[in-house]
């Protein structure tokens, strides 16, 4: 049974002298609060004759707009009938505050986003921002309504998402900055209505709960809008003469084609490592001459933690330690970073008189030259990237991770780098 009356506490009362009224639910033994839209001043409440921490209501008018509202809230309970069991306080006190509230969409990407941030999660954050941005742009308004991400929005959306258009964003100094932004590939296309879905899955996530019969997000324009596979992306990986260049190049020092072409050797050496895990590595991943970590990417969703040990080759040693524990203090966020990383390798281009290699093309390389070249398997080569195969699942279950398959794949293609012979390499 839950029970509401409404209540002006003593240590709410504000500096200027008024105080807010709160509906107070009580259900399973705790205490909820909602926020009411009137605020008392001295005239308009009385000290409560039997609780010195309290206030009655003494304004007549004030006092039937409560009851009115503790009538409406008792009625929505009624409703709830044998249901009610099933709620928490927190359930009840959602339920009570939303039942007609309608649901800014990009208030809820914004709370949503600042979570991510909390939990360090700056990749996932920084993607679904550049969505919840897009829908700013598309709208042309900062609130969007739930009800307006329907099937007829999707495919204005992907048309718009198709043109070139002007950007103002803010600057970390606050002042705004015009940009042009291309129309989007399908790729692109495909990545930002992934995300937009994610969103919209978690917001119905956040407001349905269909086991107390809560339905807030009825509609679901993804069934109609199929967002699909994402289309196949061109190869990114290079021939050992290219890669050669881009170790041998001379970049100024200091300079972010510096940084891009260590990070990029780096990441060949070491089996693909993303930018975002040698943003986070410190001393304590050394271990026993190897680097172990956690794949921030997958580690939230793999029960290993996309745990990977490789070992720390005389290759990479002297780059990882002029880095190590360093890009977390040049760069402010991983953002930082991986712009860095975009600018240097494009300087790092022009040095070798080539176009459109990117940080990534490290990983991609490792795994092509692994399995072209040097004749690994696709189950050595997938687990030196540290890739799940979602096919055998239940078979690693059985099966210990042998790292020293790692360090045999992670041997070849460096062989092929320094010596480009022999194809096998012995640990």
């Amino acid at each position: 049974m839950a029970t509401l009356d409404a209540k002006i506490y003593v240590h709410h009362l504000k500096k200027d002298g008024t105080c807010n009224v709160k509906i107070r639910v009580y259900h399973k033994e705790q205490k909820r609060l909602i926020d009411t839209s009137h605020y008392l001043c001295e005239k308009q409440m009385k000290p409560h004759p039997e609780n010195k921490g309290e206030f009655l209501i003494k304004d007549p008018f004030i006092k039937s707009l409560v009851v009115k509202e503790l009538d409406e809230y008792r009625l929505a309970i009624s409703k709830l009938g044998s249901r009610l069991r099933l709620f928490s306080p927190d359930d009840l006190k959602s339920y009570l505050t939303q039942t007609d509230e309608d649901i800014d969409f990009i208030k809820f990407c914004d709370d949503f986003i600042g979570g991510l941030k909390k939990a360090k999660k700056n990749k996932s954050a920084s993607n679904f921002n550049t969505v919840r941005n897009s829908l700013v742009d598309f709208f042309e308004r900062k609130v969007v309504l739930i009800e307006e991400i329907n099937l007829d929005m999707l495919f204005e959306w992907e048309d718009f998402l198709r043109q070139e258009r002007t950007m103002i964003r803010y600057n970390q100094f606050g002042k705004p900055v015009t940009t042009v932004q291309n129309p989007l590939t399908d790729s692109a296309i495909h990545n930002y209505m992934r995300d937009l879905r994610s969103l919209f899955n978690h917001a119905r996530k956040k407001y349905n709960k269909k086991s107390l019969g809560i339905i807030k997000i009825e509609h679901y324009p993804f069934e109609d809008y199929k967002v699909g596979e994402a289309p196949e992306t061109r190869k990114r990986s290079l021939d050992i003469e290219t890669l050669r260049l881009i170790r041998d190049c001379k970049p100024e020092p200091n300079s972010r084609a510096e940084l891009a072409r260590d990070l990029f050797m780096l990441s060949f050496y070491m089996c693909g490592i993303n930018a975002s895990d040698l943003y986070q590595i410190d001393t304590s991943n050394i271990k026993f001459k190897r680097l172990d970590y956690k794949r921030s990417k997958t580690r939230d969703k793999r029960k290993d933690n996309a745990f990977i040990s490789v070992k720390l080759v005389d290759d990479a040693r002297p780059i990882l330690e002029k880095y190590l524990g360093k890009l977390a203090v040049r760069y402010a966020t991983i953002g930082g970073l991986n712009k860095a990383l975009c600018l240097g390798m494009r300087e790092v281009c022009k040095l070798i008189s080539v176009s459109g290699i990117t940080y990534y093309w490290a990983r991609h390389t490792v795994g092509n030259l692994a399995r072209n070249k040097c004749r690994m398997s696709k189950d050595d080569v997938a687990l030196a990237l540290n890739h799940v195969d979602q096919g055998r699942k239940t078979t690693d279950i059985y099966i210990d991770k042998d790292w020293s398959i790692v360090d045999e794949v992670q041997g070849n293609v460096i062989k092929l780098l320094n010596e480009d012979l022999a194809l096998s390499y012995v640990a």
